[in-house]
């Protein structure tokens, strides 16, 4: 009778342990896109996925990156826009600065971007990929235009404007520093400091 009592209560924990290993890997599934803008007095998120925690320092790829802002709050960075913190040089973290807090500094947008605003620059993601745009480029994708790519007052800027999202970090050849985006280019000449935005392959003012 004894080993019987054994057998069963052996059977019933390992039912348990199954049952909440299941739970587990489900936990993530329900998480609400409204939750990438917004965030408390002492800490937001950005981008949409994340798995386990970690620090700045010490981030694996599909971990989370728990980041100092400006306000002494933290920023958590998850999913593609974590993972490209993660992989920057020190020299491109510093360049960065500490992330920007606020209902305009992170969120996701109704075009499926990801993104999270530094000092230096922005990160955004769409889908596995991350980009980093900042300086000169920068500026010049987040020129307010109309659908044709020409600066407009009440045109849109940034990845809602009609470049769209970033496609690459920016390059630099020579003199010459450039970032792509989804329909058009930005280039900007650190000799000449002359900045040129193409739009579905036309030239536009730069601002």
């Amino acid at each position: 009778m004894t080993k019987i009592v054994r057998r069963r209560t052996a059977g019933i924990v390992a039912a348990l342990a199954v049952t909440t290993l299941v739970a587990a890997g489900c936990s993530d599934d329900n998480k609400d896109d409204a939750s990438n803008a917004s965030g408390t007095a002492t800490e937001q998120s950005a981008d949409a996925s994340g798995a386990e925690s970690g620090s700045e320092s010490g981030a694996k790829s599909g971990e989370d990156v728990s980041l100092d802002a400006e306000d002494g709050s933290k920023v958590t960075l998850t999913g593609a826009i974590a993972a490209k913190f993660s992989s920057a040089t020190e020299k491109q973290k510093t360049d960065l600065g500490k992330p920007l807090t606020g209902e305009e500094a992170s969120g996701k947008g109704e075009n499926g971007v990801s993104f999270q605003q530094f000092d230096g620059g922005v990160i955004t993601s769409k889908g596995d990929n991350a980009y980093v745009t900042w300086g000169k480029i920068r500026d010049a994708w987040n020129v307010k235009r109309d659908d044709a790519g020409k600066p407009a007052e009440d045109g849109k800027g940034g990845s809602a404007g009609p470049l769209g999202a970033p496609t690459s970090d920016e390059t630099e050849e020579g003199d010459m520093k450039k970032s792509t985006f989804e329909n058009g280019e930005i280039t900007y000449n650190t000799k000449t400091q002359k900045v040129e935005v193409t739009v579905d392959g036309k030239t536009v003012a730069a601002e």
